[in-house]
């Protein structure tokens, strides 16, 4: 909705003050205008292929059969959070799957052991988007990847923001503090503030904050770990055997060659999938192509909100809006600064939306420019971004993920959030400190 607020309002500001003649132009030139443009197309059908892979693995069975085996070498506290950690590492390719699968997996287990569950929920939030941030190839990836090209490429077949996205790994500080906090805590036996109180109350036998709100993920008895394992090495084959020949990955292949290869590799390990859940009588293939056209359907709300992003984008450089904040900035601001100033920025918008891809559409248009404009190291100020949106959001308790972890690790919502609180925002500072000092370090951009 905001999204959408913000495209109308920029359409009126360059059309009039009549609606109709502002929502004229925002449907027939803009959106349909993005819609139509062959990279953002390519885009959108890569998400989908995405969305019905997705919703196939989600309905597999594989993920709690692999969790299961995993939990079985588990016998004390501190294994039972890292074992937790790594099957939230495992589910790297869907952060909304991570609640729905490890979460009620792990929920018994943490019960028997007297762990508390906002611990899970922490666990389960931080191996979540903070997995998901960090890889190319899955829809955060797609999504974060076609922001930063509508606002550098001129070429379909360019792809910078591929290279900027991996140049900004280093410096996505706060998610990878998120991901390292976890085997921190449960190696160093430490916690602190609220989280402290729950994990002593749980080690009396007096559990708190509990939910009778739960998610229950698709089980079935002859379902395997391979149904997890053999589609993501199918995936990973297809893709070296499409692009390796290409020169890939010590040669940049065209980017249109690339989102062609990951949607094929998709289809790939959708398919092997289908095949093993037949196989194993899980499901027949014909549920499984009803299941892999329902995710696929399922992937619209992102396709909307990559739309929006785009038109925003577009009307924003039409507007000129870009090179005033640019100007504005260029009479005197530091470069080095604007890292943090970025971050502080991401996570505040990120905060009150409870959203972090409206955040990214958002500050991509407006930050991007602005590096250029005042030499700011730009892999730093894409990473600033990422993480100022990532931070915002674990500490909203109106995000997507604070409610979906809490519901995986049946625990109130406020409890989650508030048990969590303390560690994204000590986190948050040091990502921030981080940020002060990367911008002081020459990058080639």
């Amino acid at each position: 909705m905001g999204l959408f607020v913000g495209v109308l309002t920029a359409a009126t500001l360059l059309t009039g003050p009549d609606p109709f003649a502002a929502m004229n132009a925002l449907i027939g030139t803009y959106l349909v205008g993005q819609v139509t443009d062959s990279y953002n197309a390519a885009v959108i059908v890569l998400l989908v292929f995405i969305g019905g892979f997705v919703a196939l693995m989600e309905h597999s069975g594989g993920g709690p059969a692999f969790a299961k085996t995993v939990a079985r070498a588990i016998d004390t506290r501190g294994k039972a959070q890292l074992f937790t950690w790594f099957g939230g590492l495992s589910v790297f390719y869907s952060d909304l799957g991570t609640p729905l699968i490890v979460g009620p997996v792990f929920r018994p287990l943490f019960d028997r052991l007297n762990l508390s569950r906002q611990k899970l929920a922490l666990i389960i939030d931080s191996t979540a988007s903070p997995v998901a941030i960090l890889i190319p190839f899955i829809g955060w990836g797609v999504y974060i990847i076609s922001l930063i090209d509508r606002e550098l490429s001129t070429e379909p077949d360019d792809s910078p923001g591929l290279t900027l996205f991996v140049a900004a790994l280093p410096f996505q500080f706060y998610a990878v503090l998120a991901l390292v906090i976890v085997p921190w805590l449960a190696l160093r036996r430490v916690d602190f503030g609220p989280m402290a109180d729950a994990e002593r109350a749980a080690q009396r036998d007096q559990p708190t904050g509990r939910s009778d709100q739960t998610l229950t993920p698709f089980s079935h008895d002859r379902a395997t770990a391979a149904f997890v394992i053999a589609p993501l090495l199918v995936m990973a084959s297809t893709l070296l055997f499409m692009l390796v020949p290409l020169g890939f990955p010590s040669s940049p292949v065209p980017g249109s060659v690339f989102r062609s290869a990951l949607a094929t590799a998709y289809f790939a390990a959708a398919l092997t999938l289908m095949i093993l859940m037949a196989c194993r009588r899980v499901r027949s293939l014909l549920d499984s192509v009803g299941l892999y056209l329902r995710g696929m359907n399922g992937m619209m709300q992102a396709a909307i909100v990559l739309v929006l992003a785009w038109t925003l984008s577009a009307l924003s450089k039409e507007l000129g809006t870009p090179d005033y904040v640019a100007a504005l900035l260029a009479g005197g601001f530091p470069g080095w600064l604007l890292p943090a100033v970025t971050f502080l920025f991401g996570a505040i918008i990120s905060f009150a939306t409870g959203s972090s891809w409206g955040t990214f559409a958002i500050l991509f248009p407006l930050v991007i420019p602005t590096a250029a404009a005042i030499e700011a190291p730009l892999p730093v100020v894409i990473a600033a971004v990422l993480s100022g949106g990532l931070f915002g959001d674990h500490c909203s308790p109106v995000s997507e993920t604070t409610i979906l972890s809490s519901s995986g690790a049946s625990c109130t919502q406020y409890e989650h959030f508030r048990t969590q609180l303390p560690y994204a925002l000590l986190n948050g500072a040091i990502a921030l400190i981080g940020y002060l000092a990367a911008g002081l370090v020459p990058i080639d951009s």
